[in-house]
């Protein structure tokens, strides 16, 4: 109980500190907050992965009843990876946020959302009350919302906020629903109703029950079509809030899943499908749309998008595990969505950060507006080169390990399985191929118009290096992304306690996971090192080689053109031109051109952006035509006062008359009614 009073006491008095210090001194407070209650809730955390289990009781009131705090292998899995992410991003961030020093009022603001942004993040994986999970649900909501537009004096960014505000109360609604409907028919808030409610009542109840909590939840994560609130507010929040919200904001939807999942007693079969379902459709879209964006940013929070289809996809072959009772598919599917969970956090807080240097150093975000960077900012470009390979799923990095465990839980459903199963198998397995693929693609792009080749645009400053400091979290996220890759039983082994609680495998069992795991993973394991001691051997011999040689640096060569400008490079659109054409029937493409005139022609131009087909036809569309009903009603507010004088009136006499005649009006609409 300690530890929890501790870590409630240390953000209260950083946030009454904050305000009534300089600049630095808010940013160092701000850090030493996030890393003491990183410690407090890690070491819970950690312990809960060795197999302890944390409960602490508050009194609550007379509204919320007892509030029940529990820690277990889930909560502790997710709390570790918050912590992590949390502590890296607010380091960078402590030198990002140079450039806005003088905005005194609004880093206060910053530092404080930010603080009760983690705190928030925290008590989640551990409350067990509805009424007090809505409230911080709330209160996370709120705070991502004000650290997301730090820069509100730009009507993007203000506008992106408030449509994840809205999208956030959105999902607020399905959540109170589902808590709503379980309190009523048990009288209580605990989550344990949860379980009583749907065991008496198993079947389409729980059903029911579980895609309201989904939808609640897959708003959060991102899962198409609930996505597009995304791509606005990850490239409108400074980069280390993008980092916070790709590494772990959207994760709190994976782990409320995950969450129900344990608490909901209902036909998992059924819910395993949805999911996947669900997930095969978010990971495609995402990096279809991800390829053709020139947004650095956005075209990384679409992989958002992609990846929560790849984390969605293990968690619904768990559920098929669950379904089916086969344990070991339960284990590979929880297993690979889990550790997929903590590699996405990796690679995709470590890609945001290092667009954030490619930010501060040329102002710009813009792809084709790039180039050439890697000979200015060389460890930037390698970092983000380490992160882009392991999203694409390539050893030896980590996003291959837990890609191969989902690959590994596809082939073992398929083992035995009737038609319509092995269907489905089958179409998710080229999905999750095509999605590999298509990332590659899409970061091939990314990295080449970026930093290879020569500069497109020439900047009216100095284009540098961020400081080495900057770039120290970088470079610990960039260690866990290759020590995942080349160590992965490590990390198997501390899954065991979470994969246990989520797949209900029986204390004595004969399919141990960590022992199927190993075997698994030893040939995935040795295959590694031998590419990096084959990649070491001619590294060393190229070396011994070129010492006795003189090295020169020329010029790329033009194909025998003397006279090469950086405009005849790839552009973003032009490198996939080819896939752009393939798939124009999912886009929505708009062209901005300016045609070329005269002798001595100068100033053409030719731009495609390409827009959400989803957002369109579910967003836009519905608010369109909501906008029109209202418009009918606008002779109501015609500028003239004689006409509000008369709307008055009928509004008391309205008041007066209806207690009047209370009674005949109800006589009246029973009438109706037997009519």
């Amino acid at each position: 109980m300690s530890l929890i009073n501790a870590f409630l006491a240390v953000p209260v008095l950083a946030i009454l500190i904050i305000p009534f210090l300089k600049v630095k001194g808010k940013g160092i407070v701000l850090f030493s907050a996030i890393v003491m209650n990183a410690l407090f809730s890690g070491y819970l955390g950690m312990q809960t992965l060795a197999g302890q289990l944390f409960e602490f009781l508050f009194p609550g009131s007379l509204i919320t009843g007892p509030v029940n705090l529990r820690i277990d292998a889930l909560s502790g899995w997710f709390i570790l990876i918050i912590n992590f992410v949390f502590i890296t991003g607010s380091f960078y961030g402590l030198f990002y946020m140079k450039a806005y020093r003088k905005q005194t009022n609004n880093i206060t603001l910053h530092s404080i959302a930010f603080i009760l942004l983690h705190t928030s993040l925290i008590s989640l994986c551990a409350i067990q009350n509805s009424l007090v999970f809505l409230i911080t649900w709330e209160i996370m909501a709120l705070s991502a919302f004000l650290v997301v537009i730090f820069e509100h004096e730009k009507m993007a960014t203000l506008s992106a906020g408030i449509n994840y505000l809205i999208q956030s109360h959105v999902s607020i609604v399905f959540l109170m629903f589902g808590f709503i409907w379980v309190a009523l028919k048990t009288g209580s808030y605990d989550f344990s109703a949860l379980t009583n409610y749907t065991t008496q009542h198993f079947g389409a109840a729980g059903l029911v029950l579980f895609i309201c909590f989904f939808i609640g939840f897959a708003i959060k994560a991102g899962f198409v079509p609930f996505h597009t609130w995304l791509p606005y507010a990850h490239p409108a929040a400074p980069a280390h809030i993008s980092g916070i919200m790709s590494g772990v904001i959207i994760k709190i939807g994976i782990f409320g899943i995950l969450r129900m999942i344990t608490l909901i007693k209902t036909d998992y079969y059924t819910i395993g499908l949805v999911i996947i379902a669900f997930s095969v459709v978010s990971g495609l879209y995402g990096v279809m749309l991800a390829i053709v964006q020139h947004n650095l940013k956005k075209l990384l929070a679409y992989h958002s998008v992609e990846n929560i289809g790849i984390i969605g996809m293990g968690i619904g072959i768990g559920c098929i595990g669950l379904g089916t009772g086969n344990y070991l598919l339960a284990s590979l599917g929880f297993a690979g969505g889990l550790l997929h969970t903590l590699n996405h956090a990796l690679f995709k807080s470590l890609l945001f950060f290092t667009a954030g240097n490619v930010y501060q150093a040329t102002h710009t975000l813009h792809v084709d507006h790039l180039g050439g960077l890697i000979k200015k900012m060389p460890q930037t470009a390698l970092l983000f080169l380490v992160a882009a390979i392991a999203i694409s799923g390539i050893p030896p990095f980590n996003g291959f390990i837990s890609e191969f465990i989902i690959y590994s839980g596809f082939y073992y459903w398929m083992q035995g399985s009737l038609i319509g199963p092995l269907m489905t198998i089958i179409f998710s397995v080229l999905a999750l191929v095509l999605i590999g693929g298509l990332a590659l693609l899409c970061f091939t792009k990314a990295f080449g118009i970026v930093f290879l080749g020569n500069p497109r645009q020439k900047f009216d400053h100095e284009v540098k290096e961020v400081p080495f400091l900057q770039l120290l979290p970088l470079y610990l996220i960039a260690f866990f992304i290759v020590f995942i890759g080349v160590f992965p039983q490590f990390f198997m082994n501390a899954l065991s306690q979470p994969v246990t609680l989520m797949s209900g495998i029986p204390a004595i069992s004969d399919i141990p996971f960590s022992e199927k795991t190993t075997d698994l993973l030893e040939p995935v394991t040795w295959s590694v090192w031998i590419f990096i001691l084959i990649s070491l051997v001619l590294f060393g011999l190229r070396k011994l080689v070129m010492q006795t040689r003189k090295s020169t640096i020329e010029t790329t060569w033009g194909c025998g053109y003397v006279a090469p400008t950086e405009k005849q490079q790839y552009t973003a659109g032009s490198f996939v031109r080819s896939y752009g054409k393939l798939f124009r029937p999912f886009f929505i493409t708009s062209k901005t051109h300016k045609e070329v005139e005269g002798i001595f022609p100068s100033g053409g131009s030719y731009e495609t952006h390409v827009y959400d087909r989803i957002e369109k036809y579910l967003i836009d569309n519905p608010i369109a035509a909501y906008k029109a009903f209202l418009g009918k009603f606008l002779f109501l507010q015609n500028g003239r006062l004689q006409f509000y004088i008369l709307y008055g009136i009928i509004f008391i006499v309205a008041v007066i008359c209806i207690p009047l005649f209370y009674e005949q009006i109800v006589l009246f609409i029973e009438f109706i009614k037997q009519i």
